[in-house]
């Protein structure tokens, strides 16, 4: 039942017809889990609390970085540096105080994922890379759990539900995961910023759709949108005829493609940290764009990845050389041509990019 102050605040809701007392209902009677308080995770989490949802879980290991406020409309200025997730909790509680708030201030992985998602009845997925995404599928099939998928690039958004009713899940729309250098996060590749606003309201619509029982959810369809242009479309998403048989979580990174296949060959920020300290004698290059290196750098030496070839003659033979990006994933791609190509054998690749380095700080 709803009180009388539930009654007062939900009034907008309870005067559609479709909708009424019985969808509010369901809507207090729900445990939604949201992975990620980002770009796709404040608009979804601020919309669900405001629309009465009983229970709220966020689970993000990230703390807030100027770079967020660009589009992650949960945080002020006020908020750099501070636990994602405990930012959110405190503005969620204020925004509703009929919203339990449940944060979990860690990572999702193949060793908690089961235990954390199967207190929940549904799954919404704001996370930012391919492993995370197979994660939850996968976790979702085993736990038969449903999933509202949301997914940004540059001016590009995508929108599904998965796994309702034995519905196609995400391995049916992307079996195997593409090469992680043609996968860039949005550290990697941007997003404009109103897009994740756009995308995770939609996600936010289809979730009170689906739990309230009304309208027709997108399930087994994906809903693309191009912010350039304004146009839209949906696609029916066909099971596969031999669908991949998920039976466990298994290392995702691994799957994925983003674990180094030498992890000799990595270094952590922590340890650069300690070179830099102890002023090591190596050479630091840096192969993002130059627009990048003049937002934020770490004084290393820029050779831009899309030019690497021409500064192969500038690279040290003959001491330790950390290559880093901003995640790690150019870095990594570096390495291996340089290796491959040019014979290079004393090549560090910064676990994390400038983004892990910056986190210490």
């Amino acid at each position: 039942m709803l009180s009388s102050d539930e009654l007062r605040r939900y009034n907008r809701h309870l005067l559609i017809p479709e909708f009424g007392s019985e969808g509010q209902e369901r809507l207090k009677a729900a445990r939604v889990l949201v992975i990620g308080c980002g770009g796709l995770g404040s608009p979804i989490l601020l919309y669900l609390a405001a629309a009465g949802i009983g229970t709220l879980g966020i689970i993000d290991n990230d703390r807030v970085d100027e770079s967020n406020l660009q589009r992650q409309i949960l945080y002020g200025t006020e908020s750099i540096g501070k636990s994602k997730v405990e930012e959110t909790a405190k503005r969620l509680r204020s925004l509703n105080p009929f919203c339990v708030i449940e944060p979990y201030f860690e990572q999702l992985t193949s060793q908690n994922a089961l235990a954390i998602l199967e207190k929940y009845d549904l799954i919404i997925d704001g996370s930012d890379n391919f492993p995370t995404r197979y994660l939850v599928n996968d976790a979702c099939v085993l736990l038969n759990k449903p999933l509202i998928y949301g997914a940004i690039y540059r001016f590009e958004g995508q929108v599904a539900i998965f796994n309702y009713q034995n519905s196609p899940n995400y391995r049916d729309l992307f079996p195997t995961p593409p090469p992680p250098e043609l996968a860039p996060n949005c550290a990697e590749a941007g997003v404009l910023g109103v897009l994740p606003g756009i995308i995770g309201s939609l996600q936010a619509n289809e979730a009170i759709k689906l739990l309230a029982g009304i309208g027709e959810p997108l399930i087994g369809k994906l809903f693309v949108m191009d912010a350039l242009t304004l146009t839209t479309r949906i696609i029916k998403i066909p099971k596969l005829p031999e669908r991949p048989v998920i039976d466990k979580l298994i290392d995702y990174d691994e799957f994925c493609g983003v674990k180094s296949t030498m992890p000799e060959t990595e270094i952590t920020a922590e340890q650069l940290a300690q070179m830099l300290e102890n002023n090591v004698d190596f050479q630091l290059i840096d192969v993002r764009e130059a627009q990048e290196y003049a937002i934020d750098n770490l004084a290393g030496e820029l050779m831009p990845l899309s030019q690497l070839v021409d500064f192969v003659s500038k690279i040290s033979r003959d001491k330790t050389v950390v290559v880093h990006c901003q995640s790690g994933m150019r870095s990594q791609k570096a390495i291996k041509q340089l290796r491959e190509g040019h014979g290079f054998t004393n090549l560090k690749n910064l676990t994390g990019g400038i983004a892990a380095f910056r986190k210490m700080h």
